[in-house]
């Protein structure tokens, strides 16, 4: 997801000495997970939001100065609430999922004569990802954190590779097919993408502490944990709390809560926010190879299906952007787990480790 391939398997993990969050007492499954993550994986901190079979929400941490329900970025997950808002556009007869992006953007994308919306969405267009050519060794991740980034410019950067396969040929992961969506929405409907996910998903489910930040804003507004990278084997944690989120954009740039990121989850799968056509879309998947490190996912319009460790499926996202990861499952049944870390992953165990505890949680 948003800048985590760059890190995944290239380094081990930075180490960071943090105590135990348990007092003694056995702490309760979820409890052990995010200890875990912070004590044996070296996370600097993970915060929690789960709400069980019988409906009881409990919100967790481990790791020192960790808020409860504290504001983090969540990164890619920000690409559902860019889907959701699509979706509801093609529901109201102003996006088309079939016409091609040369319709909406024309002359903007070579080929996009031959690229739908649908495959934008569905992460089946072949378009390079812009991270691959802007952030090409960890030191990015801290050099240019403070670097604003506007939208076309993230497309150029794409736009200086070929394409990976001829549309709708395959599945692989790219961040340029959200920013593109974002930009359909924009033409559309002639207003800023985060003006349109606040006024169509953030106000309606009442989501009061997740927010667009707006241009050039880096700091996060709320209570919050602060962020870290490590940029090399054995190195410290960096401190990149404060950084401007532009380079996800409609792909990466939300800030929110792990219980206000459960909310929306649940809304969504709920059939909340979509009506029933456009539900059936966002849920018809392909196999997303690569997706997370290991898991049986499917993709669908922005959002993902996973094959629960206990059986049945889940939906969710996932998301990481410089200081944080987030990953997240819902369920059909009303079980529900946001989990998040207060730094990104230098390792492909940390990041199954992260998503292990989201199956945890919903599984215990």
């Amino acid at each position: 997801m948003l800048v985590s391939r760059l890190l995944a398997g290239a380094l081990a993990a930075a180490t960071l000495a943090i105590p135990s969050a348990s007092t003694g007492a056995r702490p309760d499954p979820v409890q052990h997970q995010l200890n875990s993550l912070v004590n044996k994986d070296g996370f600097p901190g993970a915060l929690a939001s789960v709400r069980d079979a019988g409906g009881r929400v409990r919100n967790y941490t481990s790791g020192p100065g960790v808020p409860v329900n504290g504001q983090v970025r969540i990164g890619s997950n920000t690409k559902t609430f860019t889907a959701v808002v699509a979706l509801q556009l093609v529901g109201e007869g102003r996006i088309d999922l079939d016409a091609t992006v040369e319709h909406y953007l024309p002359g903007l994308v070579p080929n996009g004569g031959n690229i739908t919306v649908r495959e934008l969405l569905q992460q089946t267009s072949g378009l390079p990802d812009y991270d691959d050519v802007l952030f090409t060794k960890p030191q990015d991740l801290v050099d240019k954190a403070h670097s604003y980034y506007e939208p076309r410019r993230l497309l150029d950067a794409a736009l200086t590779r070929p394409a990976e396969f001829p549309p709708g040929s395959k599945w692989e992961y790219s961040n340029t097919n959200y920013i593109l969506a974002g930009l359909i929405v924009e033409q559309v409907t002639e207003r800023p993408i985060g003006e349109e996910i606040t006024k169509r998903v953030i106000e309606p489910l009442g989501l009061r502490d997740t927010y667009w930040p707006g241009v050039g804003e880096q700091r996060i507004r709320g209570t919050h944990p602060r962020g870290y990278v490590a940029v090399a084997t054995g190195s410290p944690w960096v401190d990149v709390t404060d950084m401007d989120p532009s380079l996800g954009w409609s792909a990466g740039e939300i800030v929110s809560t792990p219980s206000d990121l459960r909310a929306f989850f649940e809304a969504l799968v709920g059939g909340r926010l979509l009506k029933p056509a456009q539900q059936k879309a966002m849920t018809t998947t392909v196999p997303a190879p690569g997706f997370e490190p290991t898991g049986d996912w499917q993709y669908g319009l922005g959002l993902a299906r996973y094959r629960l460790s206990c059986g049945g499926y889940a939906w969710g996202h996932g998301g990481d952007i410089q200081g944080f990861e987030s990953r997240d499952l819902v369920t059909t049944d009303g079980r529900s787990a946001v989990v998040a870390v207060t730094g990104l992953p230098t390792t492909d165990q940390m990041v199954i480790d992260v998503d292990d505890a989201v199956d945890a949680s919903i599984c215990r």
